[in-house]
């Protein structure tokens, strides 16, 4: 699948509403590759956006699946406290801090029966009965990784590719724990870094994300043993995203520096360091998806009102790298800069 495209970027699916269908399809029509974000919709939404992707392409693509974690038990009362504090800025009310599991199982038959043609898994490893389904139905298996130890799991698990998400990504990390921002003496490994640790050990075509913005990327990931470049902020300020208003003017002005934190969603996530992030960072604990759920109406409220500084402005490190146009320009600018690059190494040896 990955070997055979045109274009080896994957434009990387963008939960909460950058990712569209019309993005997905741009990139599909541009011989790139784009996966629909099944993560927070309902299992009618993602059918209906799979029908509209359809109607716009006749080339492959994908749905990645945010896979839920057993209930992280923990007191979040003097976290919702702050909450309500800074709900008052907005007029709105912090939300209940419920656990669900994002309707997992209804959105996975969901993709089984509509025969998408690759799946891919983020946040846990599905189970081997998930496998063998999605397989079953013809779909290429993806499971999202950020490590060589996940790799291996991933591949003893029967991953037909894995996604290595290095630590330079912009949104919710990869890592198959929430804890996975380093804090509890993990480590954190950069993309190459794991790339080459992954490609010495475990013999599955993996695609490269984190932190890749430019062409030059692209030519170091492929160099390097990727079969693709999986790219997000790149494609946040495309025409056919999502992204809001404040949130395009945000990533436009840059300037910003990025960062990890737990605060809007109780799970590890790099983006644009605001206020939120700065004043509630070191006091919100690890509860996913209860935190996303507590301050979805404080976040919501400042988007309406226009205010970056209380919205998750997931980025990568490389955000500023982006461009405001076409996601077919974008695509065809990323393939100008990966030959001009792989020309260019070509003539030092």
């Amino acid at each position: 699948m990955f070997t055979e495209l045109p274009v080896p970027v994957v434009v990387a699916p963008m939960a909460g509403g950058p990712t569209t269908p019309e993005l997905v399809a741009a990139a599909a029509n541009a011989g790139a590759f784009g996966f629909l974000a099944g993560g927070l919709l309902r299992p009618e939404q993602l059918v209906d956006q799979i029908g509209r992707t359809r109607q716009l392409t006749e080339h492959p693509f994908g749905v990645n699946l945010f896979v839920p974690r057993a209930r992280m038990a923990g007191d979040m009362a003097d976290y919702r406290e702050r909450m309500r504090v800074e709900g008052m800025r907005y007029g709105a009310a912090p939300g209940a801090a419920v656990w669900d599991d994002d309707n997992y199982p209804a959105k996975l038959d969901a993709v089984i029966a509509n025969r998408v043609p690759v799946v891919s898994f983020t946040f846990q490893l599905p189970t081997r009965t998930d496998v063998v389904r999605v397989r079953k139905a013809g779909s290429t298996v993806v499971v999202t990784v950020a490590t060589p130890e996940e790799a291996r799991q991933a591949a003893e698990l029967g991953a037909d590719v894995l996604c290595l998400q290095g630590c330079d990504a912009g949104g919710h990390r990869g890592a198959l724990t929430d804890s996975g921002d380093g804090a509890a003496g993990g480590e954190l490994y950069g993309v190459l870094a794991a790339l080459r640790s992954i490609r010495a050990e475990v013999d599955v075509p993996v695609i490269a994300a984190g932190g890749l913005a430019h062409g030059a990327d692209v030519a170091a990931v492929l160099t390097a043993g990727a079969v693709a470049a999986q790219m997000g902020s790149a494609f946040l300020r495309a025409t056919e995203a999502g992204t809001t208003a404040p949130y395009r003017q945000a990533l436009a002005d840059g300037g910003r520096n990025t960062a990890l934190t737990r605060a809007f969603t109780g799970r590890p996530a790099r983006g644009l360091v605001n206020r939120f992030l700065r004043e509630h960072s070191e006091h919100a604990p690890l509860a996913y998806p209860q935190l996303h759920h507590m301050t979805k109406p404080i976040r919501s409220a400042a988007a309406a009102a226009g205010d970056v500084e209380a919205m998750s402005l997931w980025a990568g490190r490389c955000y500023h790298l982006a461009a405001d146009r076409p996601a077919a320009e974008i695509i065809e600018n990323i393939v100008k800069q990966a030959r001009e690059a792989i020309n260019g190494a070509r003539d030092r040896f």
